[in-house]
C-alpha cells in the first residue's frame, strides 16, 4: 500500500512494498547501518553495477531519503484509512489508529526501524521533511485523544503526554518484534488497544 493506492486494505501487507533497489538498500542498512553501508554493497545486493545504481539514485543519501519517504507516506495513508473506517466514534478511532500503528511496526519492522533510527543520517531539508511528517503523524493521535477528553469519554488529565506515550509504545514494536515470536501482529495489536484504553481512561459506553 502506498500513497497511490489509498483504496487498498490498510491491514494488508506483502513484503516491504519497496522497489527492488530500495529493498536491497534497506537490507544493507539493517545489516551494516547507514554509515557502514557502501554504494558498492547496495549495488551488489541489487544485482547492479555501481554506475547502474547511480543511474537510478544519485547517492547513498538519496537511497535513505527514498526509503524514509516511502515509510512515512505509507504509514500516513494507512492511518488515514483506519480513521476513515472508524468514523466519528472516538473510541473506535483510538482502537483503529493503535491497531494501524502496531500492525505497521510489526509487519514493516525493518522499514520502520531504519526510518526512525537513521534520522541522524538525514541531511538538511530531508531531515526537516522527515520531522514534519513525523509530527503530522503524531497529531493524528493528539487529535483523537483531545477529542475523547473533550467529549468526556477519556478521563486522562494528561492528554498530550499520554498521546506521546502511546505512539512511542506502538512505534517501539519495530525494535523488538519477531514474526516467530509468541503473538501475531493482530494479536499484539489487540493487546495494545486494551492497554491504550486503560491509559486514556476510556469510559465504557452507557447501556440503554
Amino acid at each position: 500500500m502506498t500513497k497511490t493506492d489509498a483504496g487498498a486494505d490498510w491491514r494488508a501487507y506483502s513484503g516491504s512494498g519497496l522497489p527492488p533497489i530500495l529493498d536491497a538498500a534497506l537490507d544493507c542498512f539493517v545489516e551494516h547501518g547507514y554509515h557502514g553501508t557502501t554504494i558498492r554493497t547496495v549495488a551488489s545486493r541489487a544485482g547492479l553495477s555501481v554506475p547502474g545504481l547511480y543511474h537510478h539514485y544519485a547517492s547513498k543519501q538519496a537511497l535513505l531519503v527514498a526509503i524514509v519517504s516511502y515509510a512515512m507516506d505509507d504509514l500516513w495513508v494507512r492511518s488515514s484509512a483506519a480513521l476513515e473506517e472508524a468514523g466519528t466514534d472516538v473510541r473506535g478511532r483510538l482502537d483503529l489508529l493503535v491497531e494501524c500503528l502496531v500492525l505497521f511496526h510489526a509487519h514493516q519492522r525493518d522499514l520502520a526501524f531504519i526510518a526512525a533510527s537513521e534520522i541522524r543520517s538525514l541531511n538538511g531539508e530531508a531531515r526537516d521533511t522527515y520531522i514534519a511528517a513525523r509530527d503530522r503523524q503524531q497529531r493524528l493521535m493528539d487529535q483523537v485523544i483531545a477529542a475523547g477528553v473533550a467529549q468526556g469519554v477519556f478521563t486522562t488529565a494528561y492528554p498530550r503526554e499520554v498521546s506521546r506515550a502511546i505512539v512511542t509504545m506502538c512505534t517501539g514494536v519495530s525494535q523488538w518484534y519477531r514474526a516467530e515470536g509468541e503473538h501475531t501482529p493482530q494479536e499484539l495489536a489487540a493487546r495494545y488497544c486494551e492497554m491504550t484504553r486503560r491509559t486514556v481512561g476510556a469510559l465504557s459506553p452507557s447501556r440503554s
